[in-house]
């Protein structure tokens, strides 16, 4: 599953960039020149490898923020988290489906609250166990849809926080919802 998702943002992402207005400054892959850096890689990015960057998002973007565990009890669910995390971090991916398994626990009738910490651990695992068992198939469904409508209002608020981010909108919101 892994390896189609990576692939499907390499070739979103493309090859080569540095957008005047990205405050990613140069990419390459869809990685990010500091990110690249962290993880060791010195050259230029324009000659940074396509492997370095599946090694990247596998490490990065789907193991360490255990990704990896949601997909073995939601498939789409991890699909959506990869790709909002690639873009906006993991953290943020995963404070979206903690508030949104927060927000559909009917007041905490059908599990507690889990902690807004943007790690999946224990307790998120526990409370998306219990929801994806209380909402049976369709659960699954509409926990993608929440945290994609979280995705969209965050795209929103950065434009309207930073119009250099304008130039990024109409291209988020058609290549990274739904």
């Amino acid at each position: 599953m892994i390896d189609q998702l990576i692939d499907a943002v390499i070739d979103r992402e493309g090859g080569y960039s540095h957008h005047p207005a990205d405050r990613g400054g140069a990419t390459r892959f869809g990685i990010t020149e500091a990110v690249a850096r962290a993880n060791g890689f010195a050259g230029e990015m324009r000659h940074f490898s396509r492997a370095a960057a599946v090694a990247i998002y596998r490490r990065v973007y789907w193991v360490r923020p255990q990704f990896d565990r949601v997909a073995t009890r939601a498939p789409a669910l991890a699909a959506e988290l990869f790709d909002t995390g690639v873009n906006m971090g993991p953290a943020v991916a995963t404070s979206f489906l903690q508030r949104a398994l927060n927000a559909l626990n009917r007041g905490a009738s059908d599990y507690p609250d889990v902690t807004l910490d943007g790690r999946i651990g224990e307790q998120t695992l526990a409370a998306l166990d219990r929801y994806l068992a209380t909402r049976r198939a369709s659960g699954e469904v509409v926990l993608v849809k929440a945290v994609e409508a979280l995705q969209g209002e965050r795209y929103l608020a950065l434009a309207e926080q930073r119009p250099a981010n304008e130039a990024f909108l109409y291209g988020w919101l058609a290549n990274r919802l739904g």
